[in-house]
């Protein structure tokens, strides 16, 4: 059994003395793991990094095996290695995809997003906006979806200014009422795509996309904790936030 294609690693792992397992995300295989004989030597080292686009052959006697990979580089992504902040969203990325994504089922549409995201990120584009909406995506495409059309009170469109913790429906300024500080914050840009969005605003986004994945997603994923790398990238991002203050 073999197969050969693209993608992108999310996790390098030892094994043995002299070899690594990879998790690699590709987009008609999804999240596939690997060996690599000999992965754990110098000369591989800038190869098997958590973010590079490689192109890989894999092996096994039978598809349902571990399996090992030939991996041969695409894209490095290195240009964000310098930065803390981006840094930190790479992890995050990586440790959510190894943590929500199903072992070796396609996600198309969410290969596409991830990559534009890195891409965006190791270039210094306006990523934060993007990563909020790609974790929008991870809940939808997970069966979590957010329902953000219209209010679950009034049944208005118009002015959606929160959701409800408990739904994950969207709520107008007019129906939260007296319950508006128990709701979640949704930005404009959260509800309408777009791919810009105020730091501000971005934090309200994960804040209330992490409050789903923390109620939701985990619990189906039984009971995992988010991983810490999330967590470390809201602190980073936080903290900018009150430097510009």
């Amino acid at each position: 059994m073999d197969w050969s294609g693209e993608g992108v690693i999310v996790s390098v792992r030892k094994h043995g003395e002299n070899s690594v397992i990879i998790d690699v995300f590709t987009r008609d295989r999804g999240r596939h793991a690997g060996v690599v004989r000999g992965g754990a030597s110098r000369k591989m080292a800038a190869t098997l990094q958590p973010g590079s686009q490689v192109q890989l052959e894999w092996r096994a006697r039978l598809e349902e095996h571990l399996g090992s990979y030939r991996v041969e580089p695409l894209e490095s992504r290195s240009d964000l290695f310098g930065d803390r902040v981006r840094l930190s969203a790479l992890s995050a990325i990586c440790s959510m995809v190894c943590f929500a994504f199903p072992e070796r089922m396609a996600l198309e549409s969410l290969y596409d997003s991830t990559t534009k995201l890195m891409d965006t990120l190791n270039a210094d584009g306006d990523w934060r906006p993007l990563y909020a909406l790609w974790e929008l995506q991870v809940l939808e495409e997970m069966g979590f979806g957010l329902d953000l059309t219209d209010c679950a009170v009034t049944g208005a469109t118009q002015e959606l200014a929160y959701v409800s913790p408990r739904s994950g429906r969207a709520v107008s300024r007019s129906g939260a009422g007296e319950w508006a500080d128990r709701l979640l914050p949704l930005p404009d840009f959260l509800r309408n795509g777009f791919d810009s969005g105020s730091e501000a605003d971005v934090l309200d986004a994960l804040r209330t996309t992490g409050h789903f994945m923390a109620t939701w997603l985990a619990p189906a994923l039984g009971d995992k904790p988010l991983p810490d790398a999330r967590g470390r990238l809201m602190t980073r991002l936080e903290r900018g936030q009150d430097a510009e203050v």
